[in-house]
């Protein structure tokens, strides 16, 4: 039943995100686009079903939806924002393909950023198999007995998640050929950074242990920066 939803789900997705692409481009001929989202349908099944098999409690919440009762009420503005921004950014690039084409950058680069896509995938999958809390919201989830989480990509960031979100947001308009993209990105990352922010606060103060993890742990989302 699990994986009847994901797929469903992953279609849905798939789907959506293409139509957000190719509409606004006027043009099923932008190849980087297809290699996009054939890199997310080929991510979204292997973690899925890897998930599935290491850790169904977690698929569970990852496929939860983005807003939900327990979610703190900042959160629930600033991922309406995401999602906005988010929706907003794919438009953009469709866009921006229609009015400069789809040549504007060279291939070689967007090469290196379909694989600096995969590891931005990879970042957030070593996350997953370090913390087995890693909601899609802000929640404490006292009935799951949720506890601090220091191991793997947590010794180097406090944040993993969002690093290979930052990853993710800067190399896809890379990939599709897309300097309107590349010129929106850094706005999503700083409404992430400020939910870091605002995250970090709700588990100092909720999350046993919290502090003591900020204090030793000393960068957010990029290691020697923040």
């Amino acid at each position: 039943m699990i994986m009847a939803r994901l797929v469903i789900q992953l279609i849905v997705w798939l789907a959506g995100t293409g139509a957000l692409l190719f509409v606004p481009a006027g043009t099923l001929d932008w190849p980087a686009a297809w290699v996009f989202l054939a890199e997310l349908a080929v991510v979204g099944i292997g973690a899925g079903l890897w998930l599935a098999r290491s850790n169904l409690s977690l698929l569970k919440e990852r496929m939860s939806a983005p807003v939900q009762r327990e979610q703190k009420s900042w959160d629930k503005a600033l991922m309406g924002l995401v999602m906005l921004l988010w929706t907003g950014w794919y438009v953009l690039m469709g866009f921006d393909i229609r009015a400069n084409g789809t040549d504007q950058i060279p291939v070689a680069i967007q090469v290196v950023a379909a694989l600096a896509l995969l590891l931005s995938v990879g970042i957030v999958l070593l996350t997953f198999r370090e913390n087995s809390y890693a909601a899609p919201v802000v929640k404490l989830q006292k009935e799951r007995g949720q506890t601090v989480v220091t191991t793997g990509p947590y010794g180097l960031v406090r944040h993993p998640i969002y690093t290979g979100a930052v990853v993710f947001f800067l190399t896809t308009p890379l990939l599709l050929g897309s300097w309107w993209g590349l010129a929106l990105a850094p706005v999503i990352i700083v409404v992430l950074a400020l939910r870091s922010v605002l995250e970090e606060r709700t588990l100092t103060a909720e999350l046993a242990g919290y502090g003591d993890y900020v204090a030793r742990v000393r960068y957010r989302l990029v290691p020697l920066v923040w």
